[in-house]
C-alpha cells in the first residue's frame, strides 16, 4: 500500500502559529506514505478511529529495533531515540511493566505536587517580575518548572537539573546535533541514571525513583535493571521535555490570540478546558515517536489493509483534526466538550504521565494570566522561531513583555 508522492514528515509550521496545512484533507484516506527525516518511508494512519484502535492493536508492535527487526524504518538515521534491543515493549512484558510504574505514579503523588508546582510558578513569576524585559519565557519559567517538578517527583538533586537539560536534549537529536555529541549524551544519561538508581537504593526517599526500585526489589514480577533504569529514563524525559515545549507553546499561542486570553482571564474554569484544546492541537510540534511494526496484514476503515512487515506511524496529529470527530478542528475552541484527544495515546499505551503534564499545565497557564494580566509576547506570532532536528519542534525563544 503506497501513495505515489509520499508527503515529507514531521509537516513544515508555516505560519510557525498555525496548525500545519498538510493536515487539512489528510483524511481522505485511511493511511498516506510519508518520508522520515532519516530518508525510510513509513506509512502514517490518518484517521481517528483507525488510530485509536491500532493503539490496542497486537498486530501492531512497538518493537522497532533494527537488531529485532532489521527492515524497520528509522526516525532518525543516527539515533534509535526509544528503541532497545533489550526491552520488549509489546505485551505480556509491556502489561507486567507498566502495572510495576502506574502502582509508582499513582494519582495521589501527582496530586501531592501541585502545590509544589504552584510555589515553582509563584517563584519563577517573582524573579520575572524583579527582572529585566523582554525576556524569554522559555528559559524563565517554561522549562525550568517541569524540570524542577519532575527531579522532585523522581528524587533528582536539583544540582543536577543542567546536566540532566543537556543530556536530555541530545538523547532526543533526531538530526540537529553531530552524531558523536548525540551518542555522548545517550551515554551520559544512562550512566547518569545508573549512578542515580545506585543511591536511591542505598538511600531510599520519598520519590518515584525510590518507588519503583521498591516496586522492583518486592514484586514477584519484578523488573530487571536495565527494565528499571530504561523506564526511569523514559519517566524523566516524558516529564520534561514535551511538558516544557507545551508550556511554552501553549502559552505563546494564548497571547497570540489576546481574545483568548481575556476570555480566560474572565473566567478562570475556562483553564482546563484550554489546556485540552492546546494539548489536541499539539502547537508544541510533530511528536514522532509512535512509529510501530505490522506483524500481520491490518485493514483500515477505508477497506484498505497495512501489509505485514510495514512501518507504521499513529498519527495523533490527524487523528485529533477528524472532521468527523473534532467539528471545525482547525480553529482553537478552548470551550470545546467532550475533547477526546489522541495527544496522549490511548489503552495500553496511554501516556503514564499524562496527568501530571495536565497538572502542570493548568497552573502554569492560571499562575502566567493571573499573576502577569498584561503579558503579551514582545514579538509577533510569525517571528517566533520553532525548533528542528529534535524530537518535538516548539517555540525556541519566546521573547514576551509586560
Amino acid at each position: 500500500m503506497s501513495s505515489p508522492s509520499p508527503v515529507r514528515y514531521p509537516f513544515p509550521w508555516s505560519p510557525p502559529m498555525e496548525i500545519p496545512e498538510a493536515l487539512r484533507g489528510l483524511r481522505s484516506r485511511s493511511a498516506v506514505e510519508v518520508t522520515l527525516p532519516s530518508g525510510d518511508r513509513a506509512l502514517m494512519v490518518t484517521r481517528y478511529t483507525d488510530v485509536r484502535s491500532l493503539f490496542a492493536d497486537h498486530r501492531l508492535s512497538r518493537n522497532i529495533s533494527r537488531k529485532q527487526r532489521p527492515d524497520v524504518a528509522r526516525i532518525s538515521a543516527d539515533n534509535e531515540l526509544f528503541a532497545d534491543p533489550k526491552i520488549n515493549p509489546d505485551p505480556p512484558d509491556h502489561i507486567r511493566v507498566r502495572g510495576l510504574v502506574t502502582r509508582a505514579f499513582t494519582a495521589r503523588r501527582v496530586e501531592a505536587l501541585r502545590p509544589v508546582a504552584q510555589a515553582v510558578c509563584d517563584e519563577l513569576i517573582d524573579a520575572m517580575a524583579a527582572g529585566p524585559r523582554p525576556l524569554d519565557l522559555n528559559e524563565a519559567f517554561a522549562f525550568p518548572l517541569p524540570i524542577r517538578v519532575i527531579c522532585r517527583l523522581l528524587g533528582v538533586p536539583l544540582a543536577d537539573m543542567d546536566r540532566f537539560r543537556y543530556l536530555v536534549d541530545g538523547f532526543l537529536s533526531v538530526s540537529k546535533l553531530p552524531v558523536e555529541e548525540m551518542q555522548e549524551c545517550r551515554d551520559g544519561l544512562w550512566r547518569y541514571l545508573g549512578e542515580l538508581i545506585d543511591s536511591k537504593r542505598t538511600t531510599p526517599g520519598d520519590d518515584l525513583v525510590s518507588g519503583l526500585i521498591k516496586a522492583r526489589d518486592e514484586d514477584n514480577n519484578r523488573l530487571s535493571e536495565h527494565e528499571l533504569q530504561f523506564w526511569t529514563q523514559g519517566l524523566l524525559i516524558a516529564g520534561y521535555v514535551t511538558t516544557a515545549s507545551q508550556i511554552g507553546a501553549s502559552a505563546a499561542v494564548l497571547l497570540h490570540h489576546r481574545d483568548l486570553v481575556k476570555e480566560i482571564q474572565a473566567d478562570w474554569s475556562l483553564v482546563p478546558g484550554a489546556v485540552e484544546e492546546l494539548l489536541r492541537t499539539q502547537i508544541m510540534g510533530s511528536s514522532i515517536g509512535t512509529l510501530r511494526y505490522a506483524v500481520e496484514d491490518i485493514p483500515l476503515s477505508d477497506g484498505s489493509v497495512i501489509a505485514k512487515g510495514t512501518s507504521v506511524l499513529l498519527s495523533e496529529e490527524s487523528a485529533n483534526m477528524d472532521e468527523e470527530v473534532f467539528p471545525e478542528p482547525f480553529k482553537i475552541d478552548i470551550r470545546r466538550t467532550d475533547n477526546h484527544h489522541m495527544t496522549f495515546g490511548a489503552g495500553l499505551h496511554y501516556c503514564a504521565g499524562a496527568a501530571l503534564a495536565r497538572m502542570e499545565l493548568q497552573v502554569a497557564t492560571r499562575s502566567l494570566l493571573e499573576r502577569l494580566p498584561d503579558l503579551r509576547l514582545a514579538v509577533t506570532g510569525d517571528q517566533l522561531p520553532r525548533g528542528l532536528g529534535g524530537f518535538t519542534e516548539g517555540f525556541t525563544e519566546i521573547p514576551v513583555t509586560w
